[in-house]
């Protein structure tokens, strides 16, 4: 089994930025590419006319995208070097295709967000890093693209840079959590190695720097949660378990939980896998739980910290993601999934929609369309253990299920996770 590290990384940013030539580039300097790709590649960058290979095209898959030369849905590609593993979500720059960025970004723990050196932050960048903000992306890559068409000039990334430092600010980003990188996806500067042509660039390429930013994500520091996906019988030893994984935190044998939304409390006996017991599990980690106690437990409740546990309640103020073309209007009957249950919920009240071009809270909509991100407040048929989706993207999260047909209709954080200073 592998022991590296994983990241899940996401890019972003306007049409025409690079992403897709960024990815490729990506793949193929680290010889994350089969062969036969390669040769596919370079048939159909003849056929375009191009003298060198569209790398591009190892990520665009659909025939749409190839013939548009768009990204239309999110692609996810899987490559790994000496010392980490990647989860790669190249998501679409389209603005009809928010919704696609949404899905992308929603479990990524950095995301790496484009710009033409050319044109520096544009209306899409504002945009994507807004919802980036909005998705709790814990750290943020800009990637200056397309520097070998502005001649190298230092003073063009410092002005992009100083530019989006104020946009990343007032979303919420610390100054830490921000690093910019000058690269060209077409040639491969600052990509995988340090150009020669950027000798005033003093900080590391960009797979240099995704090979070593911290992983961890804010759900290790959190308090305990951990959904039950399944119990496990064995009445040959009287043996009962508890399976799923750990959503947030850290659990041991000794530490003291309370099930909910039941509220007994007990103490965990033992934590096992198939390999055997463990002294603790983190967050990610599939684990089985027992327990001192004979407890009421079934698939959908959830175990949690004692000393912190989340709140219990059928009304949730929230926000919405609305990922379908059928509009949501108050009073919508639906299903929610929160981990590991699902419940019936009515829609009440919608709230501001999160204006996306200007980056500004407008009055309320009568209804939801594709696309749009606004406050809702729901009631839910059965209480439902939350966490605020600021506090932990884990437990804080939900999806909007259409009863009929099954299809998710919307992507839910609990609270209003995007804050805009003034």
């Amino acid at each position: 089994m592998s022991t590296k590290d994983l990241l899940r990384f996401a890019t972003a940013g306007s049409v025409d930025d690079g992403k897709s030539t960024l990815v490729g580039r990506l793949l193929y300097d680290t010889k994350s590419v089969l062969a036969d790709q390669i040769e596919a590649v370079q048939r159909a960058s003849v056929d375009k006319g191009l003298t060198t290979p569209d790398l591009s095209l190892l990520v665009d898959g659909l025939r749409a995208e190839r013939e548009q030369g768009i990204t239309i849905d999110v692609a996810y590609r899987y490559f790994s070097t000496p010392t980490r593993e990647f989860v790669l979500a190249d998501t679409p720059g389209h603005v009809q295709y928010t919704r696609n960025t949404v899905t992308g970004a929603s479990t990524a723990e950095l995301a790496v967000l484009l710009v033409d050196a050319r044109h520096g932050v544009v209306e899409q960048t504002r945009r994507h890093a807004a919802v980036l903000a909005l998705l709790r992306v814990p750290r943020l890559v800009l990637a200056i693209n397309k520097i070998d068409l502005v001649g190298y000039d230092e003073a063009v990334l410092t002005a992009i840079a100083k530019d989006f430092s104020g946009l990343a600010r007032s979303l919420g980003f610390a100054d830490e959590a921000v690093v910019t990188i000058p690269v060209s996806a077409l040639v491969g500067d600052n990509v995988v190695e340090r150009s020669a042509n950027t000798p005033w660039y003093e900080g590391p390429t960009l797979l240099g720097h995704l090979e070593s930013v911290p992983v961890t994500g804010p759900e290790a520091g959190a308090p305990f949660r951990m959904p039950v996906q399944y119990v496990i019988r064995e009445h040959s030893r009287d043996y009962r378990g508890y399976a799923g994984q750990v959503a947030a935190g850290t659990v041991a044998p000794g530490d003291e939980v309370v099930v909910l939304p039941g509220g007994a409390r007990t103490t965990v006996s033992a934590v096992e896998t198939a390999d055997g017991s463990l002294a603790s599990a983190g967050a990610g980690r599939s684990v089985t739980v027992l327990l001192a106690d004979d407890i009421d437990i079934s698939r959908g409740d959830v175990l949690a910290s004692a000393a912190a546990p989340p709140r219990v309640g059928t009304e949730i103020d929230a926000t919405l993601c609305w990922l379908s073309d059928k509009p949501l209007r108050p009073g919508a009957r639906l299903l929610l999934k929160h981990g590991t249950r699902t419940t019936q919920v009515i829609v009440g009240a919608l709230g501001d929609r999160l204006d996306t071009d200007t980056i500004t809270y407008t009055d309320a909509p009568g209804q939801l369309g594709i696309n749009d991100i606004a406050k809702v407040s729901l009631r839910t048929a059965d209480p439902l253990p939350v966490d605020d989706y600021a506090d932990d993207r884990a437990t804080g999260c939900f999806l909007i299920i259409d009863p009929p047909t099954g299809n998710t209709l919307a992507a839910g954080m609990v609270g209003h996770p995007l804050t805009l200073a003034p």
